[in-house]
């Protein structure tokens, strides 16, 4: 038997559900953007493309503090009924109960069902997201804690996790005090790799992620929107800096091609061209350490739910 729990568990509350939907109908398209909780306005198959469908996840039991959540719909204009992901599900498959987890299951490839072996020569093998290196405070710290991935890095940022640091960051004046409290109080990552200990010559493996970081944006929702619609560079997370003035972000580059910090000096090069906005220099340092603030409205790309 496989469970609604499984299939939420593996479909990042079910929005993973919506975007495979989505994609069936409109593909090459970004058919989602999710910001914190919110997944925004889509186009709605079931309502000749309209895009009236709004998508958020919220909690199961509100009441319950570490409630697991489920990612729910509803039309602007009612041409659905509102409902959650299975609900959704229920129109694209026309199945219901376990039958429509089993086609799920199947189509999304998430290997719920009972026997799966890896080792299964007709099995479609999931394929990794990129892992990199995750630190505990302080940034004197140059030890790892664990590999992580830009869904864990997600997680953390639109939990609470570090919700009490980044408001007592944001409330302090004097700026040698913000920097001085922020090296010691907030955890970090190394996007661009995983590593036996912080330093350039201590890369284990490149993950193929390159972190740009603006400092002191004018209009960050400007700057979101921008980076979001450049058609060169698919953005795979986006949040605000621990200051709330800066943005990071993430996109995939090809180590195999040239360098890091070649790939680094292209793409600066091309945002100061194309936008005329320069990243902080400090991306071309493969090892270059990125604290990890509270932002409940960060972007991650759907394909990776």
């Amino acid at each position: 038997m496989i469970s609604r729990e499984a299939i939420l568990a593996k479909t990042h509350y079910g929005t993973g559900i919506y975007s495979h939907i989505l994609r069936q109908f409109y593909p090459g398209e970004t058919v989602m953007k999710i910001s914190g909780r919110d997944c925004g306005i889509c186009r709605n198959p079931f309502a000749d493309g309209s895009e009236t469908l709004h998508v958020w996840t919220e909690k199961i039991h509100p009441e319950e503090k570490l409630s697991d959540e489920i990612a729910r719909h509803k039309d602007q204009f009612d041409a659905i009924p509102e409902g959650d992901c299975f609900d959704f599900a229920k129109l694209y498959w026309r199945k219901d109960g376990q039958d429509l987890l089993i086609a799920i299951n199947e189509d999304l490839f998430l290997h719920l069902e009972e026997g799966y072996s890896p080792y299964d020569r007709n099995a479609v093998p999931v394929k990794p997201l990129p892992s990199f290196s995750f630190f505990k405070a302080p940034v004197t710290n140059k030890t790892p804690h664990k590999s992580i991935t830009l869904l864990d890095v997600w997680n953390y940022i639109t939990g609470h996790y570090a919700q009490a640091e980044t408001e007592k960051l944001r409330s302090i004046e004097d700026k040698d005090a913000r920097r001085k409290y922020k090296a010691a109080h907030f955890a970090y990552c190394t996007f661009s790799g995983v590593f036996s200990e912080r330093s350039n010559d201590n890369l284990v493996e490149h993950s193929g992620y390159l972190c740009l970081d603006f400092d002191h944006v004018q209009d960050i929702d400007a700057l979101k929107r921008t980076l979001l619609d450049d058609p060169y560079f698919e953005t795979e997370l986006m949040f605000r800096s621990p200051s709330g003035d800066g943005l990071k972000w993430i996109v995939k580059i090809n180590v195999a091609l040239m360098p890091h910090s070649d790939y680094f000096r292209s793409v600066s090069n091309y945002l100061v061209q194309t936008y005329g906005i320069e990243p902080d220099k400090s991306g071309k340092d493969v090892s270059r350490a990125c604290f990890l603030p509270f932002d409940p409205e960060a972007y991650l790309n759907p394909e990776i739910c």
